[in-house]
């Protein structure tokens, strides 16, 4: 063994073969502990998991180990008004990812529902007045072509 000192820290090198666990890199470490790449597997497969029907209403929120990293707990994220169709399905999709991963990983799954309504933008009102200052812009453009597109684009955005 070799010994080096620098700023008051001894540090021991060891020379030849060195333990797996020794080469990875700090941060790696503690995701690997906390099951990390179970729950990227979880996520990469999860339509091929559960299947369509049920993919398409829910998707996995996150992980979360209980002490001793033995079983684990599932948050799947579901939209309104599917959570029955999930509820009733939690043992199979417990089933199925347990036998993927070829041990007891998920004990049991909680559900988080969440609105899928998409938004709807507001007119904005204010884009009448803009235009006629847009138009006398977009004529002082020399290319014809692109003049009349740029025109085509303000009159469809003044119609929606």
């Amino acid at each position: 063994m070799h010994y080096k000192q620098n700023n008051k820290e001894s540090k021991t090198y060891v020379q030849g073969l060195r333990p797996f666990n020794k080469t990875l890199p700090h941060g790696l470490k503690s995701i690997l502990k906390k099951n990390g790449y179970n729950y990227s597997e979880i996520i990469n497969k999860w339509s091929n998991l559960v299947g369509d029907k049920i993919s398409k209403c829910c998707s996995p929120k996150s992980i979360k180990m209980n002490n001793g990293n033995s079983c684990a707990t599932l948050i799947v994220a579901v939209k309104r008004g599917d959570e029955i169709t999930v509820e009733y399905s939690k043992k199979d999709i417990i089933n199925k990812i347990n036998s993927y991963f070829g041990y007891q990983l998920i004990s049991e799954i909680k559900l988080k529902s969440f609105n899928a309504e998409v938004k709807k933008i507001k007119k904005n009102n204010n884009f009448k007045y803009l235009s006629k200052n847009l138009k006398k812009k977009v004529n002082q453009v020399k290319n014809e072509k692109i003049r009349n597109s740029l025109n085509k684009l303000i009159d469809e955005i003044k119609n929606d």
